[in-house]
Order: structure tokens, then C-alpha cells, then sequence
């Protein structure tokens, strides 16, 4: 491909305007579009087929990543070559890199997730910060989770801080939006679940948990708010409360780092012998 000059030259395009309007929740919901920008968003979004509806990229981006074009074009993808004035109306960053997908919606069936009978899972309950839910969901991938549940107290997954967070990590593994914490603990119990909720009160300590071996089964960590962490009923619904240990002077730890802290330790301890991802993959 040899861009020339750029398709879209006015902000007050009408697929411009649509694509704007993307950085607000009521017309992403209603649309079941979502935006994401930059190139490691654009190219895992090129990777799923029929995720990428469109392709904005300024002339300078399309040389720079003919490859991500190119992917981009032969999943269907509807490509507009744009000025940077276009790039930067659509664009919910401080400084854009020149790529700007629109993708379908992603989220999956609760149900689908517990038929697929999950090992590793992240919970968000009333997580309201979109980077921590994004950052949570990246870690989650990381660890080798299966699944990510947000219940419906919790941030939208495709708010644009959200889907930057994860990295590309979105596009990776199966997320289920909207399920009331109740629903989503019941049905991961039913499934052989171990419920486990991260909280830095809790009576359980993280490296007592992994010294008791107890830890090697399927597993979902439940994680809370920022600032609160998780309420009394939220805390009554799990089979065991368990804080990470603090072993120096700092007051707590963030969301997502005690989030990556709890889903690798659940890692480790299901790929050691005897856990279950050492059972099932022999």
C-alpha cells in the first residue's frame, strides 16, 4: 500500500463523528463499539477476526505499520487514512500514535465461561478505576487465567483508560461484564471453584495459604475496590478472606500489584505437582 493524501481531512466527518462519540458509555453500549488506539491495541484487536470494524491511521502510521495495515485490511477491517487534526479528535490521549480501531464488543457469556470450567479467574467486584481494571485484566492474562468476570458494580471494560491498561491483553482472554457478584461467586462455586477474596484484612495469609498446599486447585481471586476494598457480604460469599502479607514498612499495596501477587501465586501453586494444571496437562 502506498497512502497518499489522507481520506478524511475534516474533523466533522460523519465517521468521524461516530467514532468520537465511542469515548462516551451510553453510545458504546448502544452501538457495541468500542475504540482502541495505538499499535499493539490495533494489531491484537487485527488478530481476532471481525473484532476491527475500522482503521483510522494518519499517512505517517500507515508506512510506519504497513504490517498492522495490511492485517487489519485482510480481516475486513474498513481502513481511513486521516490528518493528525482527525487522529487527535478521535483519539482520548494526550499524545496519539496515529492508530485509531473501532472493534465490536468482546465480552463473554458468563455461562460460556463456566461451561469451559476455568482453573484461574479474576473477579472484579465494585472496581470503579478503569487503569486498574484494565491493569488487572493484563495481570490476569500474564498469570494464565482463563477468564476475568466484572460484576456489574464495577467499571465498564471498554472504557478507553480501560482497554489502554490492558495492553492488548482484551483481546486475549474471555471476559464476562454485568454479573452480580452473588450470581458470578455461585456459579464459579458450582463449577469446583475455590473462592478466594483478596483483602488486606483478611484472616488468611497469603504465604500460609501456599504453605498449606491449599492453593493447587481451581481458583477464583475476588478483588475490590481501591479505596475500600470489598464490603462484609461481598467478603461472607468466599471460602476464605486472604491479605498479602506486608514484610516491610509500606502501608498496603495497590489493586493491581496485590491482584498480580495473588493470581501468580495461585500460578505457581497449580502448575507444582499435585495442583491442577499439572493433574490436566500431565
Amino acid at each position: 500500500m502506498s497512502p497518499a493524501t489522507p481520506e478524511l481531512i475534516s474533523p466533522r466527518s460523519p465517521r468521524v463523528a461516530a467514532a468520537r462519540r465511542l469515548a462516551k458509555r451510553n453510545f458504546r453500549g448502544k452501538e457495541r463499539l468500542f475504540l482502541a488506539e495505538g499499535p499493539q491495541a490495533v494489531r491484537e484487536a487485527g488478530a481476532q477476526r471481525g473484532t476491527l470494524v475500522e482503521l483510522f491511521a494518519t499517512v505517517e502510521a500507515a508506512e510506519r505499520y504497513a504490517d498492522i495495515i495490511g492485517e487489519a485490511r485482510d480481516t475486513g477491517a474498513r481502513l481511513h487514512l486521516a490528518s493528525e487534526q482527525v487522529i487527535a479528535d478521535i483519539s482520548t490521549t494526550v499524545t496519539p500514535q496515529g492508530l485509531v480501531g473501532v472493534c465490536r464488543f468482546l465480552d463473554t457469556p458468563f455461562e460460556e465461561i463456566l461451561a469451559a470450567r476455568p482453573r484461574l479467574v479474576a473477579v472484579l467486584a465494585h472496581v470503579r478505576d478503569p487503569g486498574n481494571a484494565g491493569t488487572v485484566l493484563r495481570c490476569a492474562d500474564a498469570a494464565g487465567a482463563e477468564a476475568v468476570v466484572l460484576t456489574d458494580a464495577s467499571v465498564d471494560l471498554y472504557n478507553p483508560k480501560a482497554v489502554r491498561a490492558s495492553v492488548g491483553s482484551l483481546f486475549h482472554l474471555p471476559v464476562a461484564v454485568g454479573v452480580p457478584v452473588e450470581r458470578a461467586v455461585a456459579g464459579l462455586k458450582e463449577a469446583g471453584v475455590r473462592i478466594l477474596a483478596a483483602d488486606g484484612a483478611g484472616k488468611q495469609d497469603l504465604d500460609d495459604e501456599l504453605d498449606k498446599g491449599t492453593m493447587g486447585g481451581p481458583t477464583a481471586w475476588v478483588f475490590g475496590n481501591e479505596a475500600w476494598g470489598l464490603p462484609e457480604e461481598t467478603r461472607a460469599l468466599a471460602d476464605a478472606v486472604v491479605r498479602v502479607p506486608i514484610h516491610g514498612k509500606a502501608e498496603s499495596l495497590n489493586l493491581a500489584t496485590a491482584a498480580a501477587v495473588c493470581l501468580y501465586a495461585s500460578a505457581r501453586a497449580q502448575r507444582a505437582p499435585g495442583g491442577c494444571r499439572s493433574v490436566t496437562e500431565g
